[in-house]
C-alpha cells in the first residue's frame, strides 16, 4: 500500500499524543524559579546571620548543591524534573544532579572503578569544555584589556 506524504502526516497526527507544550513549559518555569527563589532566600538568610553578600552567594550555591545532590541520592529530584523538564536544569542543581546520579547508578561497581571512574561521565564534559571556553576567553580578554582601557 503506497500512500502520500499528506496521508502519512494526517495518519501520523491522529495517532500522536497531544503536546502538552504550554502545561510543560508553565511546569518548567515555575520549578526553575522555584529553585532560584529557593536561592534567593537562602542568599538573604545568610546576610541576616551576618554573612557579606559575596559569602552568603556562596553559602546559597554551596546549600543548593548539597539539597540537589541529597534529593537526587533518594530519588525525588529525578521525579521533580520527569514533570518539571528543563525547569530542573538550572544551573547548579542540574550540574549537581548529573554528577550524583551516576555516582549512585554505579556505586555497586566500587569506590574506584563505580563511582570514582562514573561520576563525571554526564558533568565530565561540561567541565572541560567549560574550562577550555575559560582559558580561551581569558586569552583573548589578556591581548583586548589594553585597548579597553584595563
Amino acid at each position: 500500500m503506497k500512500i502520500s506524504k499528506e496521508e502519512y502526516d494526517k495518519l501520523s497526527r491522529q495517532v500522536s499524543p497531544k503536546s502538552k507544550l504550554w502545561t510543560d513549559c508553565l511546569w518548567a518555569f515555575f520549578v526553575g524559579g522555584t529553585i532560584c527563589l529557593i536561592g534567593e532566600g537562602l542568599r538573604a538568610f545568610y546576610q541576616t546571620r551576618g554573612f557579606i553578600l559575596t559569602d552568603a552567594s556562596a553559602l546559597a550555591s554551596v546549600t543548593l548543591v548539597v539539597l540537589s545532590a541529597i534529593l537526587t541520592s533518594l530519588g525525588w529530584y529525578q521525579k521533580i524534573a520527569s514533570k518539571a523538564g528543563a525547569g530542573t536544569l538550572v544551573p547548579i542543581t542540574g550540574f549537581a544532579n548529573a554528577v550524583v546520579s551516576p555516582a549512585i547508578e554505579y556505586r555497586v561497581e566500587g569506590l574506584v572503578t563505580g563511582v570514582g571512574a562514573k561520576m563525571f561521565v554526564i558533568a565530565g564534559p561540561v567541565i572541560v569544555w567549560g574550562m577550555m571556553a575559560s582559558v580561551v576567553w581569558g586569552v583573548i580578554y589578556y591581548f583586548l584589556r589594553p585597548m579597553l582601557g584595563g
